[in-house]
């Protein structure tokens, strides 16, 4: 029996390779043949990652492509390792094509590319196949990346991104404001690459709209100022592995599942989960601030502390913290988020607000303390405090540290106002309906099966 074949190329980053695997496994599960494309660097730690028990499905075929970089490079500087992938990649994605279509049965049918690497689309293109983009962040920041031709013509910014005055725009009379301090190219840590992510966003748009279909891990009830001013955008989200019933793949890190039985061990709605994501990294003042922080609320608490979050993250913690707070905290590297936040203990996330953490908080109910890193993650705060009004913002002093007692009486707030679990429960309830059979999520997902089927 033949399959359709289809070829998957998320950006080589953490946040963008877990909701890329989820379609690939989603798909998977109506019977359709997947080709991963991770970079060399990154496939090698998501197969590192994965336990024993973990398997993916014979139907996803997980490859890599060389990005261009020596293995010591830092990929962490987004500009250098975008060069190198722009120069690398397209030639290596056609050759690599080529060889499954003169060796496979089953030749590629349809392309699926991030936004960001919307040059695969015009590999596909030259090649006759069929071509999608997935977008796995906030739908607004495409429409975003859409309009900038439009707000640099209208004086709203400059040819480098910098907008001309202080103000909120709104792209649309139904979309939420977007303040122009919460422009995600201007909220890298760097001046050079602020100004490089904004021509590079430029540069991906008229790739992008190469696509046939342009799907979204979004729900319309989450973004429905935005799906109503894109009608071409298409939500088929939250894609999670909780809908799946199945266990989610595509991480970078082992998972510490011995979290989860300390969990058990917690009242209901008792515990703070603390978790970063994969970039953010923290100075001794702050990681240390954090660590008191925790402390001062006499809360059980889960944190995942990366083993980068920090130099020397074992001379990292206050002063006998550990000891201390050795029966009250739990601390990982790396933790089952989506099993851990559906767990009846968790009472509050304190997150860096990436749009999978995002997702993955309302999905399960869970009101946010908001403590962005860089990026899109400063606009998803502005989403959750401000536009869906399920979580507060952690506000830093003025040395630009969120000090410790900020963190505990945010905390009391966010859970001695029922208001935040009120409207996050509504949320909840909404965005799952919308990947149930008849939601909206997932008669858009049946459609974009029908579409690569024709």
């Amino acid at each position: 029996m033949r399959n359709t074949h289809i070829l998957i190329i998320p950006f080589p980053a953490q946040g963008h390779v877990i909701p890329a695997m989820e379609l690939a496994l989603n798909l998977a599960t109506h019977d359709f043949k997947v080709t991963f494309v991770n970079t060399e660097f990154n496939h090698e730690r998501v197969m590192k990652a994965l336990s024993e028990t973990d398997s993916v499905p014979e139907l996803v075929q997980m490859v890599s492509l060389p990005d261009g970089l020596k293995p010591s490079d830092d990929r962490s500087d987004i500009t250098k390792l975008w060069g190198s992938i722009f120069d690398v990649m397209p030639g290596e994605l056609m050759a690599l094509i080529e060889r499954i279509n003169g060796s496979e049965s089953d030749k590629v049918s349809c392309v699926i590319a991030d936004p960001t690497m919307a040059w695969a689309l015009e590999v596909a293109e030259e090649m006759g196949i069929k071509k999608a983009a997935f977008s796995p962040a906030a739908t607004a920041l495409l429409a975003l990346i859409f309009s900038i031709p439009s707000l640099v013509e209208n004086g709203v910014l400059d040819s480098n991104g910098q907008p001309m005055r202080k103000e909120s725009i709104q792209l649309s009379p139904t979309m939420p404001l977007i303040k122009t301090s919460d422009l995600f190219w201007n909220c890298m840590h760097d001046e050079v690459q602020r100004k490089l992510l904004f021509k590079f966003s430029i540069k991906i748009i008229e790739p992008t709209k190469l696509a046939e279909r342009l799907i979204c891990n979004s729900s319309s009830c989450l973004e429905s100022g935005t799906f109503a001013s894109y009608p071409d955008f298409l939500p088929i989200g939250p894609l999670l592995s909780s809908n799946r019933l199945g266990k989610s793949t595509g991480y970078f890190w082992r998972e510490d599942s011995g979290c989860l039985a300390w969990l058990d061990q917690q009242p209901p709605h008792s515990v703070v989960y603390v978790a970063f994501g994969s970039f953010t990294v923290f100075d001794r003042n702050q990681f240390e601030e954090l660590a008191l922080g925790l402390e001062l609320t006499n809360m059980p608490f889960l944190w995942v502390v990366r083993e980068n979050i920090i130099e020397d993250l074992n001379n990292a913690y206050p002063t006998d913290f550990k000891e201390r707070m050795d029966r009250r905290g739990c601390i990982v590297s790396w933790a089952p988020q989506q099993k851990v936040l559906s767990h009846p203990s968790i009472a509050c996330f304190i997150s860096h607000c990436g749009w999978n953490s995002t997702l993955e908080g309302i999905s399960n109910g869970i009101p946010f303390l908001c403590w962005p890193y860089f990026g899109d993650q400063i606009f998803n705060q502005s989403y959750i405090c401000d536009y869906w009004k399920i979580g507060l913002e952690l506000n830093k002093d003025e040395s630009g540290i969120i000090r410790r007692e900020e963190i505990k009486n945010k905390l009391e707030r966010v859970l001695g106002d029922e208001g935040f679990k009120g409207r996050v429960l509504d949320l909840q309830e909404q965005i799952l309906n919308s990947v149930r059979e008849g939601g909206s999520s997932h008669k858009n997902f049946d459609d974009f099966l029908s579409w690569i089927k024709d």
